[in-house]
């Protein structure tokens, strides 16, 4: 099969034209042929269209490949999950449930090493309620969170699995998340995503497989302590008083599990501070995006909500096309705030996270220093509000240095409620300065974008880990805890859902290893 990118067709093309074009751009006999990836060409809006790459199965395909601008061999073998070729006893033990902790358990329950799953948060249905509790009480449970619970802090967002990793696990990973009940589309777009209220499902689907398979979960049940002996780890302790040995942990906790770090910490495991970014979250209705990206296509069928992407000293991330601001907060008396879509992305909003990165220079070298950095804020904009109801600003006020006292024709969505704010009372200088001269780089690319009506949510915090758990580049283990296979968001590993899915399958690949030497 033969492979050509760059195929270039209306918004509204039939498969009969398509394939009229493939047989004029070919001359050759067409066996079958399917779309491999779609993407939107936007950038002349007098010229909005879809480019494709086609997977073609041809006659002599190496006349076609020698001919065709663009095309090459298709490889269609795809990554498949290691078997275990030596029995043993010993289970691993996955610590986290999120993308990464999930396709550790989905690679070794299909290798046969029966994984035990400790999640200190919720069931995913259970997790839902109580979010959905917190979202309209201001209620927050601890453990049971947008950050902890079933599925991880990636369950409560957008969904979005576009990477920039080019790990050959995607593609699995992609055919996994269809599996277990995304929309086959993520197979094809370019820029797939499965939202929140598909999430829910999917992760308890991977669940039940997981558990058919031998696996095994242990819900609102947390990590409190290791058992390390001679260097090396035997059992983990949960904080329902089980000791559960062990030779091989997934350490997959996700970037708020600030107190397991602190045990990590205890117990002498090599952690180092990192950089990461803080900012706001910006809203705009979805509307304007859409006719500021596909000019006079905007309201075409078959076009999907219109997404952004800007990077500077100040960036965009985690961009929610139709999407919310939620109230992310793992802590009493702090306040979060995260972008989530459903699958359909059909809010009135676009949101996005606006960051500024910090380092050791903005918060100090100590490990926990970005921790503490983080709270600061966090805890600032609690007291700035009394209550869990977010700071948020009009753009055009923040720009005239001046209090929001009303919002005009964008108006917030954060689910606990907002209150008028002055984000200068909160956020640090060096951040309010780039976050000002950003927008203004934004505006330029992307016309109206620093509208007097856009409003700004803060504070967004949990972007990235602001710690690293210190891992050997070969093995993937601790560099001085043999067993303990730091992974994923939480670890400093990964930026995403689809990087922290990779990673935990190339933990749990590393540990198949190991059980095979034995």
């Amino acid at each position: 099969m033969i492979k050509i990118d760059g195929i270039s067709v209306s918004l509204d093309y039939t498969k009969d034209e398509l394939y009229e074009k493939l047989k004029k751009l070919t001359n050759a006999k067409i066996k079958n042929y399917y779309i491999y990836k779609k993407a939107v060409d936007a950038r002349k809006k007098d010229d909005v269209h879809f480019v494709l790459s086609i997977i073609l199965d041809v006659e002599n395909e190496q006349k076609y490949i020698d001919k065709i601008k663009g095309a090459k061999v298709f490889d269609a073998k795809e990554f498949d999950y290691p078997h275990i070729e030596k029995k043993t006893d010993v289970r691993p033990v996955i610590i986290g449930s999120g993308p990464a902790g999930s396709f550790a358990a989905l690679c070794l329950a299909n290798a046969g090493a029966k994984p035990i799953i400790i999640e200190r948060g919720k069931k995913v249905c259970d997790r839902k309620k109580d979010t959905d509790i917190f979202f309209k009480t201001g209620i927050l449970n601890n453990e049971s969170n947008v950050q902890f619970g079933e599925g991880g802090a990636g369950t409560f967002s957008d969904g979005k699995l576009n990477t920039g990793t080019n790990s050959l696990y995607i593609r699995k990973i992609l055919s996994e998340y269809v599996k277990f009940g995304a929309s086959k589309d993520i197979l094809i777009d370019a820029k797939p995503h499965i939202g929140t209220d598909v999430l829910i499902d999917v992760a308890k689907n991977i669940r039940d497989y997981v558990e058919k398979n031998g696996g095994e979960y242990l819900f609102e049940e947390k990590v409190c302590d290791l058992e390390i002996k001679n260097g090396k780890i035997s059992a983990v302790i949960t904080s329902k008083g089980k000791k559960i040995e062990t030779d091989y942990v997934v350490c997959a906790i996700g970037h708020s599990a600030r107190d397991t770090f602190e045990m990590l910490d205890k117990r002498n495991v090599s952690m180092i501070s990192k950089p990461f970014s803080v900012g706001v979250r910006i809203e705009h209705k979805q509307e304007f995006i859409n006719k500021a990206q596909y000019g006079k296509m905007a309201n075409h069928k078959n076009l999907k909500a219109a997404d952004y992407k800007f990077g500077d000293d100040c960036y965009t991330f985690c961009m929610c096309p139709g999407g919310y601001v939620v109230a992310a907060t793992s802590e009493e008396e702090g306040i979060v705030t995260n972008g989530m879509s459903n699958h359909l992305r059909d809010g009135e909003n676009a949101n996005s996270a606006l960051l500024v990165n910090v380092d050791s220079s903005d918060f100090g070298n100590d490990l926990f220093a970005g921790v503490n950095f983080q709270r600061m804020l966090e805890k600032k904009a609690y007291e700035y509000t009394k209550s869990y109801a977010a700071p948020c600003q009009k753009l055009g006020d923040f720009f005239n240095g001046t209090k929001t006292t009303s919002f005009g024709s964008v108006l917030p969505t954060y689910s606990v409620g907002v209150m008028g704010a002055d984000l200068t009372k909160i956020l640090p200088c060096k951040v309010v300065s780039k976050l000002l001269s950003g927008i203004k780089n934004i505006d330029k690319k992307l016309k109206g974008f620093a509208m007097d009506d856009a409003v700004l949510t803060a504070p967004e915090t949990r972007s990235s880990s602001p710690v690293r758990i210190v891992r050997d580049l070969e093995s993937l283990q601790s560099v001085n805890v043999k067993g303990l296979y730091p992974c994923g968001e939480g670890a400093g590993y990964a930026g995403g859902i689809m990087s922290a899915a990779s990673d935990g399958i190339r933990c749990a690949c590393k540990i198949i290893e190991e059980m095979n030497k034995i």
